[in-house]
């Protein structure tokens, strides 16, 4: 059936099976999808009507067909003062606005997608939350992130090494969506991610990391925590009233005893909040039995959180050597964008 305006397609949608049933669905030879996918996410081609080897039907079906490839409109660009930073504001097709992170390091290159317009999981200290939530990504509009900061470290002659689920949103509330968009970029003939590259981050979500367990998607997993009593968890994270911390660290064990793999917890310091010694051997105490790893944020300034403040440097060093004296790795988050409002917890759409 020929593509038309009333049906149109976004290959971004599909992984690489998915584009060859829709070429065999038009009596064309699923064969193709391998040169299609290479000019998207290898060659960052997006004129497929230019790709050699297609039949001439094809191409003249791809020259008019502007929706295959739809890209968010860039409405803002933003990088930090040292340059290691860099935050996209999108418009998306029906005016709905999303912000991209992409982080340099040395020897490395890590994009932050968003797969929620907003967010509706309301934790106190982060700015997506009191956005309130519009409506979930689909996978192309997730993809079209990473194909944009892609083609934006292309003109640096690099490439994207690593995609973390940190953005605007919570991923596993939009489980569908962002598990194709796992397996896009992890399929080998496109972005070629490997799994220990890929993080989903949630906060807390039980059923989806209970469905993560059963389907083993190529991706790590990584809890926000933030505290380790249900009363402490719950005043910060809404989440936690659906479901207890007790829920949570079973479904997490489970997911490392049948996958055999390690899991992250992030965890923001908040000065006076959660950062004492105490709170640090609760911690301890809690993933004591896990294979697990912490990560160490300090609070990021967050308009509208009151008087809370990030962790000062000293009490950040003394939490993280408790908890590997409880034989817990930790390590601290690198500063990253905080001046333009890029850091975890900042994403607002501010232009």
């Amino acid at each position: 059936m020929p593509e038309t305006s009333a049906n149109p397609v976004n290959l971004l949608d599909l992984t690489r099976a998915g584009v060859a049933a829709w070429l065999q669905s038009r009596g064309e030879s699923p064969a193709h999808a391998r040169r299609i996918w290479r000019s998207l996410y290898r060659d960052n081609n997006l004129r497929l009507d230019s790709i050699p080897g297609l039949p001439a039907r094809l191409k003249a079906l791809f020259s008019w067909a502007a929706d295959a490839v739809p890209l968010p409109q860039i409405e803002n660009e933003s990088r930090s003062p040292d340059g290691t930073t860099q935050k996209f504001l999108f418009r998306l097709a029906d005016g709905v606005r999303i912000e991209t992170v992409l982080m340099r390091y040395t020897g490395r290159t890590t994009v932050c997608l968003s797969t929620q317009a907003g967010c509706a999981m309301g934790c106190v200290f982060c700015a997506t939350g009191r956005m309130g939530f519009a409506r979930n990504l689909t996978t192309g509009e997730i993809i079209a992130q990473a194909l944009l900061v892609q083609r934006t470290l292309a003109a640096e002659d690099t490439r994207l090494r690593n995609a973390v689920f940190m953005g605007m949103g919570e991923p596993l509330n939009n489980y569908e969506a962002v598990m194709r968009a796992v397996d896009i970029l992890h399929d080998a003939g496109g972005f070629a991610l490997a799994a220990e590259r890929i993080s989903v981050s949630t906060v807390g979500i039980v059923p989806g990391i209970r469905r993560m367990t059963a389907e083993a998607p190529p991706t790590r997993l990584a809890v926000s925590l933030h505290a380790a009593t249900q009363e402490e968890r719950a005043a910060l994270l809404p989440a936690a009233r659906i479901w207890d911390l007790d829920e949570l660290m079973a479904a997490c064990r489970l997911y490392v005893q049948k996958l055999q793999c390690k899991i992250f917890f992030e965890w923001t310091l908040i000065q006076g909040v959660n950062d004492t010694p105490v709170h640090a051997r609760t911690l301890g105490r809690l993933l004591r039995d896990l294979s697990a790893h912490v990560n160490l944020i300090p609070l990021n300034p967050v308009s509208g959180a009151g008087a809370s403040a990030g962790s000062e440097p000293e009490r950040v060093r003394e939490f993280q050597d408790i908890l590997l004296e409880e034989g817990i790795p930790a390590t601290v988050r690198q500063y990253r964008g905080v001046d333009i409002a890029a850091g975890c917890g900042q994403l607002a759409t501010a232009p």
